[in-house]
């Protein structure tokens, strides 16, 4: 809702969404000291996530920030593969069908593109925000 009230577009102002992140996350942990709320573990690692979900494609941006992976492929939910130095390798990401349809949703959006069920092999080459194609 921060976000969406100033008006930074989360997939091209990422940095602006960053500080946002961090106003909150501030905020949050000042709250949590004061015994209102309960203490983030790690608060580092909640922004990241956070970041990731508003202004990337969650589970998967690591991934993607990730210079060694060359790749990344779905083949269901909890089989998420990366290519590094030309070897694919299985990750620990495990998303569900849900966090998947949201994935796929995004990036198409990003691409001008929307999800056609009667056409499904349609969508298969659009651009991901970094640009790469999946």
């Amino acid at each position: 809702m921060v976000v969406r009230r100033s008006g930074v577009d989360p997939l091209r102002e990422r940095p602006a969404v960053a500080v946002l992140v961090e106003e909150v996350i501030g905020d949050y942990t000042d709250r949590a000291l004061a015994g209102g709320l309960p203490r983030l573990e790690d608060d580092r690692a909640a922004a990241r996530q956070v970041l990731d979900a508003v202004a990337g494609l969650g589970p998967l941006q690591p991934l993607l920030d990730d210079p060694e992976v060359e790749e990344i492929w779905v083949n269901e939910p909890g089989k998420v593969f990366a290519a590094r130095h030309g070897r694919s390798e299985p990750t620990t990401t495990i998303l569900t069908h849900d966090v998947v349809r949201d994935l796929v949703e995004r990036m198409l959006r990003s691409s001008g593109r929307r999800i056609d069920l009667a056409r499904p092999s349609s969508t298969r080459d659009c651009l991901t925000v970094r640009g790469c194609t999946w």
